[in-house]
C-alpha cells in the first residue's frame, strides 16, 4: 500500500466517523480542498518517471471522485439525522390544550368615556377634540374670567410660557368652536385637564372632564335640566332626579351646581348654567336672539359614584389589582 492508498483509507475512515455536517465540511477541506492532501499528491506527479505520471494522475482523480461521492452520501445521512433530531425536539403535541394568553382590556375611564359619548350622541351632540396645551385666551379670557377674579384661585395650572398653559378645563373648547361656527350647534368634548393641586384622595394634578354646550334660539334652564336628567338617567339608570342649586362660574349666568338623587342620597356631579351673554357677543352671536347652556363634570366622578371608589389616585397608578376589577 503506497502513500495514496493510505491517504484514501485515512480519508474514508474520517468520513465514516464524522458526527455532523460541520465536522464533515472540515474533513472535505482537509482532503479535497485546494490545499488539501489529495491536491498535494497531484503536485508530486512531476517527481515521477514520465511513463508513471498518467497512471498516477488517473488514480488521484478516481480517489477524489470516490471520496466526493462518499462525502455527499455521508452529508445526506448526517443532515437527515440532524433534521430528525430537530423535529423531535421541536415537536408539538397537538392533543394538548393551547396556552391561554392574557388579553388586554380597556381602562375604566376609557369605558366611562365611551358610555358618556353614547349617551350624548344619542341626544344629537357632536364630539370634537381640543388641545391639551391651550392658549390663555381660550382657557380664561374667552370664558369671561375677569383679571384677578377669585375664581382663578381654583384654576392654578402649569404654564409653558406667558401665553400657553396646560388647560384647566375642557370648557376652553367653547371659544374655538364659536369663532368658527354659527348657531344652532350642539357640541361636546372629553379629555384630560391639569391643575396645580396637592394630590390626595379627592384631588389630582391630572383628571378627565366631559364638557357639553349648545346654542340655539329660545334655550332656557328648562332645556338644561331636561338634558341633564336624560343624560344622568342614561349613565346611572332609571328615572334619576336632578337638583339645581345656585353657584358661580364666570362663563355662565345664571350658574348652578347640579346633583342627582342616587342610591338614597344626593350626589353632586358638576357645574352648569346658561352661557354668559358676554361670551356670545364676543363671538358675534346676538344674545337677544340666541341663548345656550353648558355643563361639565369629571369622568372619574361618574365611575367613582357607580363603583364605590373612594380614592381618585387609583385611576392613574396603573395597579392591575385595581384595574382588573372593572
Amino acid at each position: 500500500m503506497d502513500d495514496l492508498d493510505r491517504l484514501v483509507a485515512e480519508a474514508v475512515k474520517d468520513i465514516e466517523t464524522a458526527q455532523n455536517p460541520m465536522e464533515l465540511n472540515q474533513i472535505e477541506i482537509k482532503y479535497l480542498g485546494s490545499k488539501g492532501s489529495l491536491q498535494a499528491q497531484m503536485r508530486t506527479i512531476g517527481t515521477l518517471p514520465k511513463e508513471d505520471r498518467p497512471k498516477f494522475g488517473a488514480r488521484v482523480n478516481l480517489s477524489k471522485e470516490s471520496l466526493s461521492q462518499r462525502m455527499s452520501s455521508k452529508r445526506t445521512e448526517l443532515e437527515g439525522k440532524e433534521m430528525e433530531e430537530r423535529l423531535n425536539k421541536e415537536r408539538i403535541d397537538i392533543t394538548l390544550p393551547g396556552r391561554t394568553f392574557p388579553i388586554g382590556r380597556l381602562h375604566p375611564l376609557t369605558l366611562t368615556v365611551q358610555r358618556v359619548k353614547e349617551a350624548l350622541i344619542g341626544q344629537g351632540y357632536e364630539f370634537v377634540d381640543g388641545p391639551e396645551l391651550e392658549e390663555y385666551a381660550y382657557n380664561f379670557e374667552a370664558l369671561n374670567y375677569p383679571e384677578d377674579h377669585p375664581a382663578f384661585d381654583e384654576m392654578m395650572t402649569f404654564y409653558v410660557d406667558d401665553t400657553r398653559l396646560l388647560r384647566t378645563q375642557t370648557t376652553a373648547l367653547q371659544g374655538r368652536v364659536m369663532e368658527k361656527r354659527k348657531p344652532p350647534f350642539r357640541m361636546a368634548t372629553t379629555g384630560r385637564c391639569f391643575r396645580y393641586e396637592a394630590v390626595d384622595a379627592t384631588h389630582h394634578h391630572t383628571f378627565h372632564q366631559v364638557d357639553v354646550f349648545m346654542v340655539d334660539e329660545g334655550i332656557s334652564m328648562a332645556d338644561l335640566k331636561g338634558t341633564l336628567k336624560q343624560f344622568a338617567s342614561a349613565m346611572f339608570g332609571g328615572n334619576v332626579q336632578v337638583r339645581f342649586r345656585p353657584d358661580f362660574f364666570p362663563f355662565v349666568e345664571p350658574g348652578v351646581d347640579y346633583s342627582i338623587f342616587w342610591d338614597g342620597r344626593w350626589l353632586e356631579l358638576g357645574g352648569a348654567g346658561l352661557i354668559h351673554p358676554n361670551i356670545l357677543e364676543s363671538y358675534g352671536i346676538d344674545s337677544e336672539r340666541y341663548s345656550g347652556f353648558a355643563f361639565g363634570l369629571g369622568i372619574e366622578r361618574i365611575h367613582m359614584i357607580q363603583n364605590g371608589v373612594n380614592d381618585l389616585r387609583l385611576y392613574l397608578e396603573n395597579d392591575l389589582r385595581f384595574l382588573k376589577q372593572f
